[in-house]
């Protein structure tokens, strides 16, 4: 299975537009755009969502395929990783059903959202025959210890697992930690030892939460989609810059 990007960036999400930042990407030609700066940067995946004719997140098929055949030809080496993010828009049946329209070498999925109906006993596996580098996002221990659940009744194949800890998502004030990140790293490795794992924070600690897992050993994700601030808590002039902030701590 391919391994994590070093450095993935994640620069638009499903919220923001453009009031936020002006150099936040909504439209195809623009997340491709910003990919290549981001590339050029020191960053070698893409996080990447797509957004309908009013800028609102979607999961669209055509939207995603063309997203990746533009990335193809702008920026051939980069790793593009989808999203199944619900906001609160998506059923898992449905979640599920764009991995499978898409078929992407990669995409995140969120343990809380797709599990929520249940166990999907074949999903997982039927993702992996088919070489789809799945990243399971993970909030905090709960989600952590449902992801183990999930492995020991055999709804996720436990080798070459791949995750994302998210920090700050649902703190006061969408805080993020550095410490707490040490705990979950913790927890993630007892439930999976050989996890490739990266991490993610919201807020102006997000500089400093990445340099924290890239010295535990993880792998990082910057971008506007969950912070648009410096180190110093300056608005960053765009993605590229946070990349480089990363890169280079």
């Amino acid at each position: 299975m391919t391994p994590l990007p070093r450095i993935m960036v994640a620069p638009n999400g499903a919220r923001r537009a453009k009031a936020d930042h002006p150099e936040l990407p909504v439209s195809i030609e623009e997340t491709v755009a910003t990919a290549c700066t981001c590339w050029d940067a020191g960053a070698t995946g893409l996080h990447a969502h797509v957004r309908d004719a009013q800028g609102a997140h979607v999961l669209d098929a055509g939207l995603y395929r063309a997203l990746i055949a533009e990335m193809a030809t702008a920026c051939p080496d980069m790793q593009v990783q989808i999203t199944t993010e619900s906001v609160g828009k998506y059923v898992p049946a449905e979640q599920r059903q764009i991995v499978r329209d898409v078929m992407p070498a990669a995409v995140s999925i969120s343990v809380r959202e797709v599990f929520v109906d249940g166990p999907v006993p074949d999903f997982y596996h039927w993702a992996r025959e088919a070489e789809i580098a799945v990243q399971h996002i993970l909030y905090d221990a709960e989600d952590i210890a449902l992801l183990g659940d999930e492995i020991t009744d055999g709804c996720v194949p436990p080798e070459d697992l791949l995750a994302l800890i998210v920090l700050g998502r649902y703190t006061d004030g969408q805080y993020s930690d550095p410490n707490t990140l040490v705990r979950l790293v913790e927890q993630l490795t007892r439930v999976t030892p050989n996890a490739d794992w990266a991490a993610c924070a919201f807020g102006q600690t997000e500089t400093d939460c990445l340099r924290r897992a890239l010295a535990l050993g993880g792998k990082a994700r910057v971008g506007f989609e969950n912070n648009l601030f410096d180190a110093k808590g300056k608005l960053a002039e765009n993605n590229a810059a946070r990349v480089a902030a990363v890169v280079n701590s």
